[in-house]
């Protein structure tokens, strides 16, 4: 799955590679989640209301 989705890196990774999160848009309005180190591995799928939930707590 992790193919057919176009990949975001975050603008505040690093250009070295580090410690990077990557975040596609899905079907059914997910927000797909993956280590960019890690292309081939996991993939966390959340809601909208999840999504603004983590990255708003990450922001605090």
């Amino acid at each position: 799955m992790s193919t057919e989705l176009k990949w975001f890196k975050s603008s505040y990774s690093g250009g070295d590679g580090d410690a990077c999160v990557e975040v596609a848009p899905g079907p059914a309005a997910l927000v797909h989640v993956r280590d960019s180190k890690v292309q081939d591995g996991p993939i966390l799928a959340l809601a909208p209301a999840s999504w603004a939930a983590l990255t708003g707590w990450l922001a605090r």
